[in-house]
C-alpha cells in the first residue's frame, strides 16, 4: 500500500519546517555561544542544542511521534555528553574547533538536565505546532 499523494506532501510540508526550524535554532544558539557567557547562556545553549537534536531526529523521522523524537534526543545528547569522557572530543576540538559546537570539549553532568529540558520543550512544541499547521485549525 503507499502512502496517498497528500500524505506525501503533508511529509515533505512538515520537514521543510522543521529545517527552517533548525536552522534558526542553530543561529539563536550560535548567537547564545557568541555573546552570552555564564551559567545561564551555558544551559540556554545546552537546552537549543538538544532542540536542535530534536529537530534533526524529527526531519528524518517526520512521521514519528513527538515523545518517540524526544527520547531519542535525550538518549542521543546523553551519548555524546557521555562521550566526552573520553576525552577525544576535547583532543578534536583543539585540532578543529568547530568539533568543539558538535560534540562539546567536557563532561559536565548540569548538561544533562539543559538537554532534558530542550527536548522536553520541543517535544511539548512539536504536537502544537503540528495542530496549528493542519488546515482549518488556523
Amino acid at each position: 500500500m503507499q502512502p496517498s499523494p497528500d500524505r506525501d506532501a503533508t511529509v515533505r510540508t512538515r520537514r521543510r519546517r522543521l529545517l527552517i526550524a533548525a536552522a534558526l535554532v542553530i543561529v539563536i544558539g550560535l548567537a547564545v555561544h557568541l555573546i552570552g557567557s555564564g551559567p545561564v547562556a551555558d544551559f540556554a545553549g545546552d537546552a537549543l542544542y538538544a532542540v536542535m537534536i530534536y529537530l534533526v531526529i524529527a526531519t528524518v523521522f517526520a512521521r514519528a511521534r513527538s515523545w518517540v523524537v524526544g527520547t531519542a534526543a535525550i538518549v542521543v545528547c546523553t551519548l555524546i555528553e557521555v562521550f566526552q569522557l573520553t576525552g577525544l572530543p576535547g583532543v578534536w576540538a583543539e585540532a578543529f574547533w568547530p568539533v568543539r559546537l558538535v560534540l562539546g570539549a567536557g563532561f559536565d553532568a548540569r548538561d544533562l538536565i539543559a538537554y532534558a529540558v530542550g527536548a522536553i520543550a520541543a517535544t511539548v512544541w512539536d504536537p502544537a505546532a503540528r495542530r496549528r499547521a493542519l488546515p482549518g485549525r488556523g
